[in-house]
This record gives C-alpha cells, sequence and structure tokens, in this order.
C-alpha cells in the first residue's frame, strides 16, 4: 500500500544552519585585569581559532567603552540590533566578560539565544550554545565579572573614604597644588611653587579690590598668559570655582556637594578669613547682577572694538554719612580687552541721546504709535476723570506736540521699560566711543 509523499523530514533528516560569526574585541577604559590583551591581540587570536575551526568571520567589531554598565557600549548594543534583523548569529570573542559585566547585557544575549537570534557564543577555551547547561555556565562566568566589579567599587570607595579621613586629598591636585609622585606617600599634595602664588592673589584682588569674574579672567589670560599643570587657560567658570574651593585654605569636602567636610594635611594657601571675604564680595555681586537691569545696555555698541556696551553701579560716600549711586557705561571688552573706549555717566549719556534725537527724522524716531496712544490715554482722562468738556482746541495743540519732545520725555522720565522700548524703536545704530555717542552712518571708515 502507498502512502502519498509529503514534505516532512523523516527523523534521520536534519537541517544545518550556518553559523555566521562576529569577531567582538573589548578593551575598556577602566583598569580591569591586568593581564587581558589589548584589542588588536584578542583580533589575532580569535582569528587563529577562526581559521584552526573552519569558522566563518562575516565582520570583526572593535570597542574601547567599559562593559560595567548597561546599554553603554555603541558598538555592542549595534551587534545586539544586527543579530535581531538576522545579519550574525554568532559571536566569536576573546572571554565572556569581553561581552558582559552587568545583568542588563547578559540578560539581552540570554534572550537572543532563546529566541534562536543567537545561536553560539565561542570564546577562547569555550563556546556557549543554546543548551540549558552552556547558557547557565555562561551566566555564571559573566555574574563572577559582575561580582568582581561590585567589589572593586566597594573596595574603592571605602579605600577613598578612608583616605579622607586621613586628611589625604584622593584625586587630582587642584590648580596651585600638585601630587605628590612618591607612592609611599600617596594622596599628599604640595604648594605649587609656580601657580600658588598667582591664585594667592586672585582672593586678595577679590577681597580687597573687589575685582570682577571678568576682570580676573582678562588678568589671568591676557596679561599673565596663566596656564594649568595641564596646558589650559582658566575659564571663568573655573576662577568661580576656585574662589568658592575651601581646600584653599585647609579643608575640602568630598565627595563634592555631600555637606561632607574634612582636615586637610595640606599646607593652605591662604586664611579663611581671606576665604570668606573674598566669597563675601562674590556673592555681593550676584545680587548685583541679579537684582540690577539697566535700560540703555544690549542696545549700544563700542564704536572702537565692536563689543557690547554694559553698565554698572558706583558708590561714593559723602563726608555727611550720605551715598549716592552712579551709573557707568563702558565697553565690555569682550572682543579687545585693552579697548580704551572709557565710561559715560548715564546722566551724560541721557543727554548725549537727546541731542541725536534731535538730528533724527520724525520718521527715524518709530515712536508715532506710543505717541498717539499716550495722546489718546490723556483725553480720556481729561474727559471721564476731570470731566472737562469744550477743550478740543487745546486736546488738538496736544496731538500736534513734536514726537521729539515725547521720546526726550520717556528719557529722563520713562520707567525701565519705556526706555529701552524707545531705545529699540531707533532705526539707525547707536555707538559709543571716546565717551561719545554717535549714529552708526556717521562713522567715517
Amino acid at each position: 500500500m502507498e502512502y502519498p509523499k509529503t514534505n516532512q523530514l523523516t527523523q534521520a533528516q536534519t537541517i544545518i544552519t550556518p553559523v555566521r560569526y562576529c569577531l567582538y574585541a573589548r578593551k575598556s577604559t577602566e583598569s580591569e585585569e591586568k593581564q587581558v590583551l589589548s584589542i588588536d591581540s584578542q583580533v589575532k587570536e580569535m582569528l587563529q581559532i577562526a581559521e584552526r575551526d573552519g569558522l566563518e568571520i562575516t565582520e570583526i567589531r572593535r570597542e574601547s567603552h567599559s562593559a560595567k554598565n548597561s546599554g553603554e557600549r555603541p558598538v555592542f548594543n549595534e551587534l545586539l540590533v544586527d543579530i535581531r534583523q538576522g545579519k550574525f548569529n554568532g559571536i566569536l570573542t576573546w572571554a565572556p566578560d569581553r561581552l558582559s559585566r552587568n545583568a542588563g547585557d547578559l540578560g539581552s544575549l540570554v534572550d537572543l539565544m532563546d529566541q534562536k537570534s543567537l545561536l553560539e557564543i565561542r570564546t577562547y577555551g569555550q563556546s556557549f550554545s543554546n543548551s540549558p547547561n552552556e547558557k547557565f555556565l555562561l551566566m555564571i562566568l559573566c555574574s563572577q565579572a559582575k561580582l568582581e566589579n561590585d567589589n572593586k567599587s566597594v573596595n574603592v570607595k571605602r579605600g577613598l573614604r578612608t583616605r579622607v579621613e586621613m586628611g589625604l586629598w584622593p584625586t587630582v591636585a587642584p590648580t596651585g597644588y600638585l601630587n605628590e609622585r612618591n607612592l609611599d606617600r600617596k594622596g599628599r599634595v604640595m604648594i605649587d611653587p609656580e601657580r600658588a602664588p598667582i591664585i594667592r592673589k586672585i582672593f586678595e584682588r577679590v577681597a580687597y579690590e573687589k575685582w570682577s569674574g571678568r576682570k580676573l579672567f582678562h588678568w589671568l589670560k591676557f596679561e599673565l598668559n596663566f596656564k594649568t599643570k595641564g596646558g589650559k587657560s582658566l575659564s571663568l567658570s573655573n576662577i568661580f570655582l576656585i574662589l568658592q574651593n575651601s581646600f584653599y585654605y585647609g579643608t575640602f569636602e568630598y565627595p563634592r556637594g555631600s555637606g561632607n567636610f574634612y582636615q586637610g594635611q595640606h599646607e593652605p594657601l591662604i586664611t579663611k578669613e581671606l576665604f570668606d571675604l573674598a566669597r563675601a564680595q562674590l556673592k555681593r555681586d550676584q545680587i548685583v547682577k541679579e537684582g540690577r537691569d539697566f535700560a540703555f545696555t544690549k542696545l549700544i555698541t563700542c564704536g572702537l572694538c565692536g563689543s557690547g556696551i554694559t553698565a554698572e553701579e558706583k558708590y561714593k560716600k559723602q563726608k555727611n554719612g550720605n551715598v549716592h549711586v552712579y551709573v557707568y557705561y563702558g565697553c565690555t571688552r569682550s572682543k579687545d580687552h585693552k579697548c580704551k573706549g572709557g565710561y559715560l555717566r548715564e546722566e551724560e549719556l541721557i543727554a548725549q541721546l537727546a541731542s541725536i534725537i534731535d538730528q533724527l527724522d520724525i520718521n527715524e524716531i518709530g515712536l508715532q504709535k506710543q505717541f498717539q496712544e499716550e495722546v489718546e490715554r490723556y483725553n480720556k482722562f481729561q474727559k471721564m476723570v476731570l470731566k472737562m468738556t469744550g477743550r478740543e482746541n487745546e486736546i488738538n495743540k496736544m496731538q500736534e506736540f513734536d514726537i521729539r519732545m515725547y521720546a526726550k520725555y520717556i528719557l529722563k522720565e520713562g520707567s525701565l521699560i519705556e526706555k529701552r522700548e524707545m531705545m529699540a524703536s531707533l532705526k539707525s545704530k547707536l555707538v559709543m566711543a571716546n565717551k561719545k555717542l554717535l549714529l552708526m552712518e556717521n562713522i567715517k571708515n
């Protein structure tokens, strides 16, 4: 009796899926085992194994990122995506810990095996396929690598904590100090004879001479050409960090922002009194910057160097005890730290602006709409509040006022916002050079 033929395979027939390997080599950025081979050495050894066993290497990928944390290796992440898409179904690598030292990445590999997307992981001395025993062994070996990482982290933190409790600085010395190179004096720092005097002057000039951060920046970069041990100039943010670092008077916070302070064994560069004076001056400067705005800043350009024009307050105490406040406008020197544009008092600046308004065409002032609204508001006030009627002639005269008079009124009596709006409405650009305000088109090239 004959049976119909089917496409089913007999028990003797099997389907062998060819394994296409991606050779993955990784050298971590942290100091893991000293004996781990370099990336090139790993590739060389694994290629020899592939040639010996007749393995098909589709691609070689190299990576230097740490495998300590999950999902932080771009090359490894791309490898997982390519396996899911069927580009590879095998991985050839030096050791299991090259693939994973964390539970997240290990779980991704095992999931790919369960889904039969990843058929085999082969290392220098072992191979792992989708069988319970081999996957269990892979998880044990990778978990052991994670345990080593965790223990190392605990030991490092304990060592750092012990060191700071002894008053020893646990990392790179701040600018003005140098780390001791002697291994017997690990964690100790010494004063940098080249940079320490400059750091001390930074504190003194802020505390006693009321220097701003920007003035310090220009002094350090352009006058002294000051460089850190690494050969870099101090940025403005670096300068502020130095001025807030208690390390310079003998104590330090570790970790930064933890609130844990320790008495250091290093020699202080300054006294705590000098540190407190400098810090108090910084706070005063910050309060002034945050709480004070000026009417004509960011609206005028320096005619000598092209920088912006800024403003600052000066205080003068009279013999009778009264304190007068004066506002001065001057170049920020952002484009030329040696610019000699000079400073102009706000009263003189307003007087020069009024003179410039007399020279402008009415259309140049650009305040017609605001002026009209002001006239209408005045008319409503007379009619509704003062109950004045029959005064049309006077109202008409009001409308005939020269708009220049309105602009000058805003300059002298207007609010800060009104002054800024009026300045912004001017169609001509203003520059300040040698204490004089000028229209841009009047400047000779």
